[in-house]
């Protein structure tokens, strides 16, 4: 599903220059001042973790996961796709799935009513001109969404590797799922390598590298690796 990227980037604190009669003052000045751009970061940092529905800590630790591999395999990923792909607990991972539908929902509910406004202002500007008729959410802000592919594959795998060169070249978005990573980066990194995976599709989000984390166990798809996947009405089905 679409991700969402309405995430602000956090404001530097002003700097203040002051200019004092003497030494003394200039310290003085300077020592009040900082406490309150101190304060400043803190609201910041507490009004941006509101909006995504989670606790300062959990904001915390989703700028820690992007400061590595994930990161480095995913740049785009919004807090809660982030912590929900390394949630340490089924708990947490259903916690996170929640807050990402409940966030989802109200996104496309807001467009759906600047799409009313917009067809209203078409109306008003040109009533003679009717709209071309396409379906309900067709409009220059609301397109449908690629589908999205999960791949899963294990670490020494020639046909994983083939397949997942397959997908590559046939354009398509999909998240890369080593399923025997051992949580180590440098195995995903070097089986990234040995399938050939462009990095600058790794930068632009269209394809996603990560260690499974017993995703591959959660899902319940029957058969052996490489797994082609994808979410129909909920349900995860085999290609």
């Amino acid at each position: 599903m679409s991700r969402l990227r309405f995430l602000p980037s956090l404001m530097m604190p002003m700097c203040f220059v002051v200019h004092a009669l003497d030494s003394a003052s200039h310290v003085s000045i300077e020592t009040r001042s900082k406490p309150l751009s101190d304060a400043v970061i803190t609201d910041q940092k507490k009004r941006l973790a509101e909006q995504w529905g989670l606790e300062e800590e959990e904001l915390e630790r989703y700028r820690t996961l992007m400061q590595g591999p994930l990161g480095t395999y995913s740049p785009n990923l919004d807090p809660l796709s982030a912590l929900g792909i390394e949630a340490r607990t089924e708990a947490e991972r259903h916690r996170y799935a929640l807050l990402q539908v409940d966030a989802e929902a109200a996104r496309v509910e807001k467009l759906l009513v600047y799409q009313r406004a917009y067809d209203q202002a078409w109306k008003e500007r040109h009533p003679k001109l009717e709209l071309v008729s396409l379906p309900p959410l067709s409009s220059p802000l609301l397109t449908k969404p690629t589908e999205r592919k999960a791949v899963f594959v294990r670490y020494d795998c020639p046909e994983c590797v083939a397949k997942v060169r397959q997908l590559q070249g046939s354009g398509g978005m999909f998240d890369l799922y080593i399923v025997d990573s051992q949580h180590d980066d440098r195995r995903i990194r070097q089986w990234a390598q040995n399938a050939g995976i462009a990095p600058d599709k790794v930068r632009s989000g269209i394809i996603t590298i990560n260690h499974d984390n017993g995703r591959w166990g959660s899902i319940a798809v029957q058969g052996d690796l490489p797994a082609v996947v994808h979410r129909v009405n909920g349900t995860w089905i085999r290609q």
